[in-house]
């Protein structure tokens, strides 16, 4: 098993389940890939990585059960802050109005044209209506649709300001792409993937309903403790080598030969190791990237924007902080999480620290100027980590699904692939890497 991240650790723990050997590969110091607890004070963790969940997350949902975690609601009660001006700074105004710079209001629904973001919705509905979930690249003019980016489309459909604002910050929030990256296809798939626009971008009833209460970084370390020594840390696989007998998979500290591997690894990481026999078809394209996500934490001694009648969730026209959310754990500190997304990830995740700082306090200063200077502060850039390439998930440019898509899941030989880029239900969330790992376990059990 190459990874142990939720996708890698989920396998792994399955087929040990049915007596099957194995060894888990990890190339980091720690378990979990792309779920990660950072400790935001004493004794108290926050997601640097993946964090919420909803109902329609039946098999993260039962793990949470089996390993004996518990979810808690994520809060939104209160008033949420716009600062949508482009041109300008986000200096807070009271009331939510044409013309201020940053708006007060009660709910979600940004202060812009209603007319024009409904019609944005409605047609992204109707491109999301479309897709076929289970096999994107046999969607109705799927080659069209995948030739095409995100930013064209919006170009060709998007007439209002309004509309053509909101866009890419919405496109940020739901799956940290910038409109450029990814194809209309792959956008339409996304958003049906995860249950559709609405369920995706709801917080009550929707895809970020709940947390896991001391963070969903717990998955993988409980996991892990059944494995025992069987996970090995610090093991860099550089390369897998097949014959007509094994596999062997090379690290920096040695070989390890097996009947099978399972690589459990995003596909620009599954296409560096060097592979013999090479795959028919790689794992990714020349316009795959990776995901543009860089998650802020700004650590304060209680949630104070709740006695201001705030929910601590925002939407910004500039950045560095695109958005932000009440993160805060159940009792004591407040955590409020900025969300650097798209292109503006790749520009924040060039500064200093310091200068990332700067900015990003300056903002929150202007966003919550109620608010005193935070106590703790943390940058988490998955655009930059090299075991990572991204987050929330690898983002198909154009060409990507009508060439990839077809062997998104066919075993190369000996060689299995897992994550949640590999699941066509929920791609790039915990419960799509949990179904990944589930899959792969059904596999060789097949082949056994």
């Amino acid at each position: 098993m190459v990874g142990a991240g939720l996708a890698g650790l989920t396998a792994a723990d399955g087929l040990a389940a049915h007596g099957i050997d194995v060894t888990v590969l990890e190339a980091r110091d720690r378990v979990g890939g792309r779920t990660h607890g950072i400790e935001a004070s004493p004794g108290t963790r926050v997601d640097a990585g993946a964090a919420y969940l909803g109902d329609k997350h039946t098999e993260l949902h039962a793990l949470i059960t089996e390993l004996g975690l518990k979810t808690v609601p994520t809060t939104m009660l209160g008033a949420s802050r716009f600062a949508l001006d482009p041109t300008a700074d986000d200096a807070p105004a009271a009331p939510a109005s044409k013309g201020t710079t940053a708006a007060t209001r009660d709910g979600r629904f940004p202060p812009l044209d209603a007319v024009a973001l409904g019609d944005l919705f409605e047609r992204l509905a109707e491109l999301t209506a479309a897709v076929r979930p289970e096999a994107p690249w046999l969607t109705p003019d799927a080659e069209r649709l995948d030739t095409l980016t995100a930013a064209d489309w919006a170009e060709q459909h998007l007439t209002h300001p309004d509309a053509r604002l909101f866009f890419p910050l919405f496109l940020g929030e739901m799956c940290a792409a910038d409109p450029a990256d990814v194809s209309v296809l792959h956008l339409a798939f996304y958003l049906r993937s995860g249950g559709g626009l609405r369920y995706l971008n709801a917080f009550a009833g929707g895809a970020q309903q709940d947390r896991i209460d001391g963070g969903a970084h717990q998955l993988c370390e409980r996991l892990a403790e059944r494995l025992g020594d069987r996970v090995r840390l610090g093991e860099a696989v550089r390369a897998v080598h097949q014959d007509d007998h094994a596999v062997t998979v090379h690290t920096g500290r040695g070989a390890y030969r097996a009947d099978v591997a399972v690589l459990a690894l995003p596909p620009l990481l599954a296409d560096a190791i060097a592979h013999e026999p090479a795959p028919p078809v790689p794992r990714a394209g020349e316009r795959t990237a990776g995901g543009c996500a860089v998650k802020v934490h700004l650590v304060y001694p209680a949630p104070l924007w709740r006695d201001h009648g705030l929910s601590g969730w925002s939407v910004n026209a500039r950045g560095p902080l695109l958005s932000t959310v009440d993160d805060s754990p159940g009792s004591g500190i407040g955590v409020l999480t900025g969300f650097v997304t798209g292109a503006e990830a790749h520009r924040f995740g060039a500064l200093t620290p310091e200068q990332q700082r700067a900015e990003a306090l300056a903002q929150a200063a202007r966003l919550f100027p109620m608010l005193p200077e935070p106590t703790g502060f943390h940058v988490t850039d998955w655009l930059n980590d090299p075991y990572s390439q991204g987050c929330y998930a690898a983002l198909l440019g154009p060409g990507d699904w009508v060439r990839l898509g077809p062997t998104l899941t066919a075993p190369h030989r000996r060689v299995h692939w897992a994550g949640t880029e590999t699941s066509t239900a929920f791609f790039g969330l915990m419960e799509g890497a949990i179904r990944s790992g589930r899959r792969v376990v059904a596999e060789i059990l097949d082949r056994a």
